[in-house]
């Protein structure tokens, strides 16, 4: 299968401990239970896509050790081509410390280890694998100047580029705006990327509208349980969300931007994708982890 959907991105080890609450500053608590999960935002929106029927391929970096190699079979494991996977040595895996309590909020220290050794030469050493994709994912849990980088490459081949701004703490570098055909933040996210508080879909539609006169192509803000608005320069358009009983919300857009991204190169319209991410996510949340809480194409038959 050919890779019509490259995803380049972050690979991380997940190290989660659920407990009854996330401890206070300086508190000990007893959790309930440990496992370790391979996950990544990229890796992640990798095996999305997968899973949801897109061919895909992953460029990043994991380290020379346990976890690196785990990370690698689970993406192959899942039909992702990894040739664009580089190990580098004497450098960790990247990890991600996650926290999730009973209500299934959660929160996550990563620590990026050869993730932030991802190169714009690293990613050029790939660009066969991105001149034959037909969309292109970024995230930002690796370096800004190789996002920055594979967002103006993907914009000069003409591919459709998702930038998922994950994790944002303020605004995005002016200039790559134009490079980005759908930028996909949540509520934190967009709140961090225009300084102005995004709560409801009223205040997510100005956060979005604000993201166009930056230059943004269009904005998809995900909101949880209210569903995600499409803001884009003919309108917004709101999609609700399906209604489930969550477990653990770790991954959920990722499995919704893999999910979109797959839509888009199977030839579904826009809404169309986005409301078959949305049923993606929904299936997510109901289970446990990251990678393994990602549905399968069969799992959302109609």
């Amino acid at each position: 299968m050919n890779a019509k959907v490259v995803v380049v991105g972050s690979l991380n080890m997940d190290l989660v401990a659920r407990a009854p609450r996330l401890p206070r500053a300086g508190e000990t608590l007893a959790g309930d239970s440990f496992c370790t999960v391979p996950g990544g935002k990229g890796a992640n929106q990798a095996v999305a896509a997968a899973r949801l029927g897109a061919g895909v391929a992953m460029v990043g970096n994991i380290g020379d050790d346990p976890y690196g190699l785990q990370l690698r079979q689970a993406l192959e494991a899942e039909g992702v081509d990894c040739q664009g996977v580089s190990v580098c040595p004497g450098v960790s895996s990247g990890v991600a410390l996650i926290t999730v309590d009973a209500a299934s909020q959660n929160c996550i220290v990563i620590v990026p280890g050869a993730n932030g050794l991802l190169s714009p030469e690293s990613v050029q050493r790939c660009d066969a694998l991105l001149q034959a994709a037909e969309v292109i994912i970024c995230q930002l849990e690796v370096p800004s100047e190789t996002v920055a980088w594979t967002l103006a490459r993907a914009r000069s081949l003409g591919k459709r580029v998702i930038l998922n701004p994950a994790p944002a703490v303020g605004p995005l570098p002016a200039h790559w705006f134009a490079n980005i055909d759908y930028l996909t933040p949540n509520e934190s996210e967009a709140q961090a990327l225009t300084a102005m508080p995004v709560n409801d879909l009223d205040s997510a539609r100005r956060a979005g509208e604000r993201l166009l006169q930056l230059g943004a192509g269009k904005v998809i803000v995900t909101l949880g349980a209210q569903g995600a608005l499409l803001v884009s320069r003919e309108g917004s358009q709101h999609f609700p969300a399906p209604v489930v009983q969550p477990l653990d919300t770790t991954a959920a857009g990722d499995t919704f931007i893999g999910g979109f991204a797959a839509a888009l190169v199977q030839g579904q319209e826009e809404g169309e994708a986005i409301a078959f991410g949305q049923r993606a996510a929904a299936l997510s949340v109901t289970r446990a982890g990251a990678q393994p809480s990602i549905p399968y194409l069969v799992e959302l038959a109609p």
